[in-house]
């Protein structure tokens, strides 16, 4: 058998040697830049939590414990559909615990009113099952008897209702913050006791879904989490740890905006500058990033503008559970000299976003850039507590230059961007 060799057509060399050449290009140092084309990610990173808030509270005093008469408080913040929730032992008791029922107390009225005043009728007094009660006439002599078999958390009832043992007042501050003033009010009835130290919690939610409903306790289930500690002690630690490590940012990522551009400042926003009314604010607010990418696309300079959505979800949500968090990427042409920038709504807030800082970064860049992304606020509405950013009423407007926000942030709440956002070019 005979293998014939065939010559390639000159016309097709020559076109193939064009090709070759047209997907090169020299930079502005005389390099050969093979392929300007690169992939930009861009990826939720937020472990969330259950919990937007939690903390302790004790008598102001040299000790910590509530005697009757004594009073103390703490503030919170918490948005409409949240609830506050909170647990102190029944001091004269083995292991009795004053908490309102889950899901806690509800702070807004169905009209979106903050509620205020006496809230004391939701308090209930509740048995953590793992000491046995004492006889109504006995003497009380801790730490009594362990109960053979702990049993469920269930809710008891003295002579004296709970609601008259312990006086709870809200205070509504303004925005979304309140203030629970609580009261030992057991001086003089059958039932007089000091009162515990003791921990407190709000829970994320979403829409009117709270993430965690029951996070001291659940009636008719085993006592956990450290609550025993406290029921049968007063002792926070292990309770508090435990909740500390379940509170945290749960907040999404917007649909995330994407410039390739030429020029010495970001056309998206200035710092120090007030919003130019192009579209940045319909982003920080509501995280709609189509006005401005709109806008930047009739722009000279202006290059090539993506807007990227989570193909499941629309947004980037954050790590729940141990899956992933919400991730998008997209092809961009960028060779050295264009710049890229990136920019996305922070959820969880009335008006803050993410964004590359200074001019961006130069479109030869490749690998990770999460360090230079920084956290900023528009200025277009007085700022919240993240987590608890939906009031009773429509943030209050203001008309402020778009500045960096330091870490941590005004709130002291959140970890860095990097910890938040990974983006990445390759």
């Amino acid at each position: 058998m005979q293998f014939v060799k065939f010559k390639r057509p000159l016309g097709l060399l020559s076109l193939m040697s064009v090709l070759a050449f047209s997907s090169c290009s020299t930079d502005d140092d005389g390099e050969l830049a093979v392929n300007d084309s690169a992939v930009i990610t861009v990826e939720n990173i937020i472990e969330g939590k259950s919990l937007s808030q939690s903390g302790t509270f004790q008598n102001a005093g040299s000790s910590p414990v509530l005697n009757p008469g004594e009073s103390t408080s703490f503030s919170f913040y918490a948005g409409k559909g949240q609830t506050i929730s909170f647990a102190a032992m029944y001091g004269k008791s083995y292991d009795l615990f004053f908490a309102p029922a889950n899901p806690g107390i509800k702070l807004y009225q169905d009209n979106g009113d903050p509620v205020t005043g006496n809230v004391s009728s939701q308090i209930r007094l509740w048995d953590n099952g793992t000491r046995v009660n004492q006889a109504p006439a006995a003497p009380f002599t801790p730490p009594g008897t362990a109960e053979t078999t702990p049993k469920n958390i269930m809710e008891v009832a003295l002579s004296t209702p709970a609601s008259q043992l312990l006086k709870a007042e809200l205070t509504f501050e303004g925005g979304t913050k309140f203030t629970l003033k609580l009261t030992n009010t057991s001086g003089g009835t059958a039932n007089e006791t000091p009162i515990s130290a003791g921990v407190w919690t709000v829970s994320h939610s979403s829409g009117s879904t709270l993430l965690k409903e029951d996070p001291i306790f659940t009636p008719g289930k085993l006592s956990a989490n450290g609550l025993t500690d406290l029921a049968e002690t007063g002792k926070l630690t292990a309770l508090t740890q435990y909740l500390t490590g379940i509170t945290g940012p749960n907040s999404p990522f917007s649909p995330v905006l994407v410039v390739v551009y030429s020029g010495n400042e970001s056309p998206i926003f200035k710092t120090g500058e007030n919003d130019r009314g192009q579209g940045l604010k319909e982003l920080s607010q509501q995280g709609n990033a189509d006005v401005l990418a709109n806008f930047l696309k009739t722009q000279s300079g202006v290059k090539e503008v993506f807007v990227l959505k989570d193909p499941a979800n629309t947004v980037l949500k954050p790590r729940i559970d141990g899956k992933n968090g919400g991730k998008v990427s997209q092809t961009i042409s960028a060779r050295k000299g264009d710049r890229i920038a990136l920019v996305t709504m922070y959820g969880q807030s009335n008006d803050w976003f993410a964004a590359t800082m200074n001019n961006g970064v130069d479109g030869s860049t490749r690998g990770d850039i999460s360090s230079i992304m920084g956290l900023f606020d528009s200025g277009t509405l007085v700022s919240s507590y993240p987590g608890a950013h939906i009031g009773s009423q429509p943030a209050q407007t203001e008309s402020l230059p778009v500045q960096q926000l330091a870490n941590p942030n005004p709130f002291n709440t959140l970890p860095s961007l990097p910890q938040m956002i990974k983006v990445t070019i390759q």
